[in-house]
């Protein structure tokens, strides 16, 4: 288990409960992986004194300042031993439940990455109004095939564990990397309970952060917008200065300069975005390259060498 802390102080007695609970469904065979990712209050002092009466492994890792919760996820993925991993948040919200049933699906082999889909949310009204316009337009701009809940919580598999820490991009999107790697994936529902201790630092400049680091990350649509945008905009030029034109010589404009002017204003502008737009594709491809992601991942081999399958 992997899990972020960050101002979770008055929520660590309830998570080290549940965590002992999870460690005897799973017969001892869990270990805990908390990263404090510089969390101002006394989450760290809390879980230092609790580790020490749980009777299963713990790890308790301490960032040096507040990296974010996705850096947090990673350091907490790199440092876990095992051979299957569950991302579940401190507060809660995420039932315990939620991480066995990753598990089972992971042990019986029925997928490489279990994601956690919200089928509902006892959250007040205007919290889900926002999730819902964030996550719709999330999965308009970024991941295509994203829940229309969103995404919070996953688990995986060693082999998936493996391939997402290879990709060690900084202002990136670590849910969206879970869906660009693909393998077999599983969607498994939940209904998010409502926070009992302290708010979200999930704020809306967050989000907003979030969403631009997505959107710049995995995607060139503001790219093909401009393209779009210019191209229309010429074709729209074009008639627009033919009137202007067929308007001048019939004596309907006759401020001298004026037809020669909108001609040019109209034209400039709409050739100004699609030659952004064109260079902009050039800039795409080369940050693409940059990122060093690779071009394709081998999920699994099958060898015959006349003797014996590997």
């Amino acid at each position: 288990m992997v899990i972020p802390v960050y101002k979770n102080e008055a929520s660590v007695p309830r998570l080290v409960e549940a965590l002992g609970s999870m460690s005897k469904e799973l017969k001892g065979e869990m270990e805990a992986v908390l990263v404090v990712d510089g969390s101002p209050d006394r989450s760290f002092e809390l879980l230092r004194n609790a580790s020490a009466t749980l009777d299963f492994p713990v790890q308790i890792l301490v960032h040096s300042r507040n990296f974010g919760s996705f850096p947090a996820i990673r350091t907490g993925l790199a440092a876990a031993r095992g051979e299957y991993f569950g991302v579940m948040a401190a507060d809660l919200q995420e039932p315990p439940e939620l991480m066995i049933a990753f598990f089972s699906a992971l042990a019986a082999d029925e997928c490489d990455v279990v994601i956690g889909t919200r089928d509902s949310r006892k959250d007040p009204l205007h919290t889900r109004l926002a999730s819902g316009v964030f996550w719709n337009l999330y999965r308009r701009l970024v991941v295509h095939d994203m829940p229309e809940g969103g995404v919070d919580v996953f688990g995986c598999n060693r082999v998936f564990r493996d391939q997402l820490l290879k990709l060690e991009e900084s202002r990136s999107s670590l849910i969206a990397l879970i869906f660009w790697l693909g393998f077999r994936r599983k969607l498994c529902g939940y209904e998010r309970q409502q926070r009992q201790e302290g708010v979200s630092a999930w704020t809306l400049r967050k989000k907003i952060d979030y969403m631009m680091d997505s959107i710049f990350a995995f995607t060139d649509y503001p790219i093909r917008l401009l393209i779009r945008l210019g191209a229309t905009g010429s074709f729209v030029s074009i008639l627009l200065g033919l009137m202007i034109l067929v308007a001048r010589i019939a004596g309907v404009i006759t401020l001298p300069g004026y037809a020669a002017t909108m001609v040019v204003v109209l034209m400039l502008g709409a050739l100004n975005l699609l030659g952004l737009g064109l260079v902009g594709t050039y800039a795409w491809r080369a940050y693409e390259n940059s990122k060093q992601r690779p071009l394709a991942i081998v999920s699994m081999k099958l060898q015959n060498d006349g003797a014996t399958n590997v």
